[in-house]
């Protein structure tokens, strides 16, 4: 039996009283993270939520999230993860989508969760700290055994954007999110009963729930929540929590090591850091291994990669500014433009990546997962290099994305949205460079004549309809966009005024 919730079973029976969940005073041992989860699994079951359902869960990084999370798994369900931050418009297109049974939701976010469910089957359920009280989710038997499921049954539907149209589900198997987590604790971060990990990244994040809570869970160490980073907590919380393993994207990094309180911190259980999601500059790795008195490891991954790919490993030499070699069970190499092999130390191609750990396919998408998978390699849309040595560099993105803070934007999502304003002609989204962010979100626009319209008044359109990090900080207006032969706006002649 493969279900990923035999993780949780397995842990609570070998160590029953340990701290598996951690929030400030808040503490859930094994055996009550497993009780809860059952309760969850058997109340979800009564709901009338069949194995291969869809559950989704929007919620931030509490005590309910491993909870619910591992309760669908147990009654056999795939769970949703879903950003919090998300607006009703985004909200109805997953759950049509996924065609999400039931939603879990966090009680400060069930209007917008129940605005996106309208005209849609999906029933949204209000969760507190510890999950739906029992008057939203009424209890039913306690399930504690993991509905069996087989090792390329979908566990997990991520939602990840595309570059032209609306996001994508991308579907981890059981066995994508197990062999991922094994490979995370055991071979890179060297996981162990004992260990502390923080858990500042978003657990409904491929990042944060593989590397932090499926890889904790796997391993029997305790997971502190964050439920919103912030350089000043996670330095509390390091040195309260004698946090031995921290998780993250480089703003955060980078936000620690600048912040004042950082001189009173005793930092010193910190053994392990690891770093993925966007480039971590060289410096930054460099200072925070000495000011902190750890190991910084640098990887990379994707969604569709359940994410980890690619690592520094801790029992060899690492490269700083690569993000080191293909992990065990994972085949990487380069591609150019025709599906050819690009050779290590001859020049740039896009990563192409084939193993254990790349998803199923898109959810319902033949068509995206035959274009993302032609030959049984996935193709990335990363531009790197690779020495002899196996380290690959990334040097550009073939796709347009844009990673602000370790979360990755769409332009076209943007864009789409852009379009909807009544006094917009064109527009066209771009990455500007961001000291804290990493990169920003940049809009260009033509207004159509005789608009009213000021930029701000766009900015806070854009504002209202996409989630937070989405929305463009920086909105400058042209006369007309720059444009190649055909007409298509060639974004990449799109470039943020100095003065702006």
């Amino acid at each position: 039996m493969t279900n990923l919730a035999s993780n949780l079973v397995r842990t609570a029976q070998a160590q029953p009283d340990g701290v598996a969940i951690k929030l400030d005073d808040a503490e859930l041992t094994w055996q009550q993270l497993l009780h809860l989860a059952g309760t969850a699994a058997g109340a979800l079951r009564k709901a009338g939520v069949e194995p291969g359902d869809r559950v989704a869960l929007i919620l931030p990084n509490v005590p309910a999230f491993p909870v619910l999370f591992h309760g669908a798994l147990l009654a056999g369900a795939i769970v949703v993860p879903m950003n919090p931050l998300l607006k009703a418009g985004e909200i109805k297109h997953y759950f049509t989508n996924a065609d999400v049974k039931v939603a879990l939701v966090w009680n400060d976010f069930v209007d917008q969760a129940t605005a996106g469910a309208e005209g849609t089957d999906t029933q949204v359920i209000a969760s507190g700290p510890l999950g739906p009280s029992a008057a939203d989710l009424p209890a039913g038997e306690l399930i504690i055994e993991p509905y069996e499921r087989a090792d390329d049954d979908t566990a997990v539907i991520l939602y990840t954007s595309g570059t032209t149209g609306r996001p994508k589900g991308a579907e981890l198997t059981h066995a994508n999110l197990n062999l991922n987590a094994e490979r995370s604790a055991d071979v890179i971060i060297k996981m162990a009963p004992g260990d502390v990990v923080m858990g500042c990244l978003p657990l409904f994040h491929v990042f944060g729930l593989t590397c932090g809570l499926n890889a904790a869970v796997r391993s029997g160490a305790t997971l502190t929540l964050i439920p919103r980073f912030d350089p000043a907590k996670a330095l509390e919380v390091i040195q309260r929590d004698k946090v031995t393993i921290f998780e993250g994207v480089p703003t955060m990094y980078g936000a620690m090591l600048n912040h004042p309180s950082l001189a009173e911190t005793d930092t010193s259980s910190l053994r392990t850091a690891v770093s993925g999601g966007s480039s971590l500059p060289g410096e930054t790795l460099r200072k925070f291994e000495e000011v902190f008195g750890c190991t910084l490891l640098e990887g990379y991954g994707l969604s569709e990669t359940s994410p980890v790919a690619s690592f520094n490993m801790p029992d060899r030499p690492s490269k700083p500014g690569t993000i080191g070699i293909a992990i065990p069970g994972c085949e990487m190499k380069l591609v150019d433009s025709d599906g050819a092999d690009v050779p290590p130390g001859d020049g740039i191609g896009e990563i192409a990546i084939r193993g254990d750990n790349v998803m199923k396919g898109y959810w319902n998408d033949p068509e995206s997962t035959k274009t993302a998978i032609p030959d049984g390699w996935f193709r990335t849309g990363d531009l790197a290099t690779v020495d002899t040595d196996g380290f690959y560099t990334i040097v550009d993105r073939k796709k347009d994305m844009i990673i602000r803070g370790g979360f990755n934007v769409y332009p076209r999502e943007v864009e789409e949205i852009l379009y909807t304003h009544p006094d917009v002609l064109e527009a066209a989204v771009v990455g500007v460079p961001d000291e804290m962010m990493g990169e920003e979100i940049g809009a260009a626009v033509a207004f159509k004549e005789g608009a009213s319209s000021s930029l701000d008044d766009v900015k806070a359109y854009v504002k209202e309809r996409l989630a937070a990090y989405k929305y463009p900080r920086h909105v400058w207006q042209l006369d007309a966009l720059p444009k190649g032969p055909t007409g298509k706006i060639l974004r990449r002649e799109v470039h943020k005024p100095a003065d702006d």
